[in-house]
């Protein structure tokens, strides 16, 4: 079947075309009940990092000694700042890809994420040498966000089995 065309040489529109000239007038649509219980995650994650770095900052005191606590203690400080760090670094760079809030040097957003390895680093290394008796204190608290990863999604899986019956 030949194309018939309109006018000026262009092709006849479906029957099913709808202009797009009003698109951006439309309000965004509504989101979803599972959209804003996952848009809290990162606060839940948290939130559970603070939680279980005081909880076990004392069964470490208790069960290990003094040294051992500390040095759990300044891991989860270190571990709670580069989630942190973490979470602003991926925040700006996607603002940046995206062009959307205020916009943000690329420069910026690197040299920020570099810097926040060295100063770990250079923290992990003070309290390395200061108090070595701490070091397996230091590196268990490191990881910190991965209990409160695990936290999270018990509590993810919970109420998805909740919500279904």
């Amino acid at each position: 079947m030949p194309l018939q065309l309109r006018g000026r040489g262009a092709p006849a529109p479906h029957k099913n075309f709808r202009p797009m000239d009003n698109i951006d007038q439309h309000p965004d649509p509504a989101p979803l009940p599972g959209d804003v219980f996952f848009s809290g995650a990162l606060e839940r994650i948290r939130l559970s990092m603070i939680g279980l770095a005081v909880l076990l900052s004392g069964g470490a005191w208790w069960k290990f000694g003094r040294p051992a606590a500390l040095g759990f203690v300044c891991g989860c400080i270190i571990a709670y700042l580069n989630f942190h760090w973490l979470k602003s670094g991926v925040s700006g760079l996607a603002d940046r890809v995206t062009n959307s809030g205020k916009p943000q040097s690329g420069k910026g957003i690197v040299t920020r994420f570099l810097l926040r390895y060295l100063l770990l680093g250079v923290a992990a290394y003070g309290i390395l040498t200061s108090f070595p008796a701490s070091l397996r204190g230091l590196f268990t608290g490191l990881f910190l966000p991965v209990g409160a990863i695990a936290c999270e999604a018990a509590f993810e899986l919970y109420v998805a089995v909740t919500r279904e019956s």
